[in-house]
């Protein structure tokens, strides 16, 4: 009876665990728009993840026998932790993910940019000119031994 209570804790504890599984997939679907390809592999990897958990359970703290008390407990475990618990760890969650998207922005999305501008002011710019003047430099080249052979040409005629 006292083993049957340590594996109805454990599978409580286990459905505590998916809950907060399920949540995490849930912040990172409001945090970041993925397309819908990328959610459907997501869900496949949650229940995947969430299989695992549960057989890895099953079999070392119940030895793979399936009991209602193991149902029983994954089922309150989650009912708790979703009435409870799952409203302020998604609130925290995504608030703690803002803040950290707009630090990583603020440290690392803006100097990137201004050192692309710096580049291109630097770089860029002058080759970007440089290529227009060779431009400019190869037509008048190319004009004026257009106009020089004519002249030859009227000069040889006269």
């Amino acid at each position: 009876m006292q083993n049957q209570a340590y594996s109805f804790l454990i599978f409580i504890l286990n459905g505590l665990l998916l809950g907060i599984l399920f949540d995490i997939f849930r912040i990172l679907r409001k945090s970041f728009k993925t397309p819908d390809f990328v959610t459907y592999i997501e869900d496949i990897f949650f229940w995947i993840l969430s299989g695992i958990i549960l057989l890895y359970s099953i079999f070392k703290f119940n030895n793979g026998e399936l009991r209602l008390y193991v149902f029983m407990g994954i089922l309150i475990g989650i009912s708790i932790y979703m009435l409870i618990f799952s409203k302020i760890f998604i609130s925290v969650s995504t608030y703690i993910i803002k803040v950290l998207k707009k630090t990583f922005h603020i440290l690392i999305f803006i100097p990137i940019s201004f050192i692309i501008k710096v580049i291109k002011k630097v770089i860029f710019k002058p080759i970007v000119l440089l290529c227009i003047n060779v431009g400019k430099l190869t037509k008048r080249i190319h004009f004026n031994k257009k106009i020089s052979f004519k002249k030859k040409s009227d000069i040889s005629s006269q």
